[in-house]
């Protein structure tokens, strides 16, 4: 029986049942060396990896990923389920497999969250220990996986001159839902032909990715930012959230008070992050 080669689901090359792919219609010649073995399979230094080109966007290496890549191949391309799964390297019984929905899962996940906003310096592991003193019966590997789904992290240390850690929730990445939730802004700098410096206020809503406002000029202070934020508010609305960095214009007490004012939360991220 000749197997098939076919692609899989989300530019995924097929890490398993690579001898059965490398067969091919009226090919019959051996490799003779370890390098044609190796082209054969994908073109990599390594058995089933990808080659110089690209070939794939990663390995299937979680169960998930390998049943996505098994139904794409039952749908699109008439194998058999055992079949793909062979080639895939997937377990029959994994395959099949459907989570247990709990009853407890929302609750336990604002449980968490309410934990992650109140101990910001806490990882998943102390917050397991903080939900089992509370009463839950929950393991370490359950408050993982909802830790993860929920995009929640723990600050790097703080640095001395940083006194706006706040537990607030703003450890939390609030994904936005709607327009008008969150607004972003940020400082961009430009240069022009005389070598003078230029700063740019750029001001989007990250529900709609819609640039609202951008304010050019030599010096921009926290004065500046609220001008630029009260004409938009004018024509736009107030929204829930603004998020920004920790710079000196975005922290000034001035700015957090004007924002507290008109009832909108300042959400500040760690450097590094996007």
């Amino acid at each position: 029986m000749i197997a098939r080669r076919f692609p899989v689901s989300g530019g995924s090359r097929v890490s398993g049942g690579m001898n059965l792919l490398a067969a091919s219609a009226g090919d019959t010649e051996k490799p003779k060396n370890k390098s044609r073995s190796k082209q054969a399979a994908g073109g990599g230094a390594f058995s089933g990896e990808a080659n110089s080109e690209g070939c794939g966007r990663g390995k299937l290496l979680s169960p998930e990923r390998r049943r996505g890549a098994v139904r794409h191949a039952c749908e699109n391309y008439q194998v058999t389920e055992r079949h793909a799964c062979r080639l895939l390297g997937q377990w029959r019984g994994t395959q099949r497999y459907e989570g247990i929905g709990r009853a407890d899962e929302d609750a336990l996940t604002q449980a968490i969250i309410a934990l992650a906003s109140e101990y910001g310096r806490y990882g998943y592991r102390r917050i397991t220990v903080k939900l089992q003193q509370a009463g839950w019966q929950a393991g370490t590997d359950r408050v993982q996986r909802i830790w993860r789904r929920e995009g929640l992290k723990v600050h790097q240390k703080q640095r001395p001159r940083r006194r706006l850690w706040l537990n607030d929730g703003s450890c939390v990445r609030l994904r936005p839902e709607r327009a008008n939730q969150v607004w972003s802004y940020d400082f961009v700098s430009a240069m022009t032909h005389d070598g003078r410096t230029l700063r740019l206020l750029v001001l989007i809503d990250e529900y709609t990715r819609e640039c609202l406002a951008i304010c050019v000029a030599r010096r921009l202070g926290s004065n500046e930012v609220i001008e630029t934020l009260a004409e938009v508010m004018l024509w736009r609305g107030i929204p829930e959230h603004i998020r920004s960095d920790n710079g000196s214009e975005f922290v000034a007490t001035e700015l957090r008070k004007w924002l507290s004012h008109v009832g909108t939360g300042p959400l500040y991220i760690e450097p590094g992050s996007p």
